[in-house]
């Protein structure tokens, strides 16, 4: 299963870029995975609206929309490992992960969108987050192969 992580705006802190860089190297050793971050756009009345239409043109009608939203459904480490486990046993070719902008998705991405998972009841600046998922998703699979990354 490929796993595409698609966010709104540039990393622009230093640390985060390289604690990026690092779980990405890391996943690669578990999964295909495509890093996209869609360009900031300009505040105003439109912005959530096209925002929305630049993530949606990077979802395919197949992939699997897993929207990060702090009213999501929350899991263990090995819950996740578990969740992914499932989608990757019954064939999904691609499931796709959005971090959205600071005013959220649009209601076009929200219905495109097949489920919401929340890392935290807190809310997380929208660039930590992303080190979160990665990192999540490297434990997820270290779970899943039986390594000794996951202390439970």
């Amino acid at each position: 299963m490929k796993v595409k992580l698609i966010t709104v705006g540039k990393t622009r802190q230093r640390y985060i870029s390289e604690g990026l860089t690092e779980y990405l190297k890391k996943l690669g050793h578990y999964l295909k995975f495509e890093y996209i971050e869609i360009p900031d756009v300009a505040a105003g009345n439109a912005q959530v609206e096209t925002e929305g239409k630049k993530i949606l043109a990077r979802i395919s009608p197949d992939d699997f929309v897993v929207l990060l939203d702090e009213g999501g459904q929350e899991y263990s480490s090995v819950e996740f490992s578990r969740f992914l486990q499932k989608k990757m046993n019954a064939g999904t070719k691609c499931m796709v992960m959005l971090i959205g902008g600071p005013f959220g998705f649009s209601n076009d991405v929200i219905a495109r969108g097949d489920m919401k998972l929340s890392f935290s009841k807190m809310t997380f600046n929208h660039e930590m987050i992303r080190i979160f998922v990665l990192e999540q998703l490297y434990r997820a699979h270290t779970i899943i192969k039986g390594e000794p990354y996951h202390h439970a």
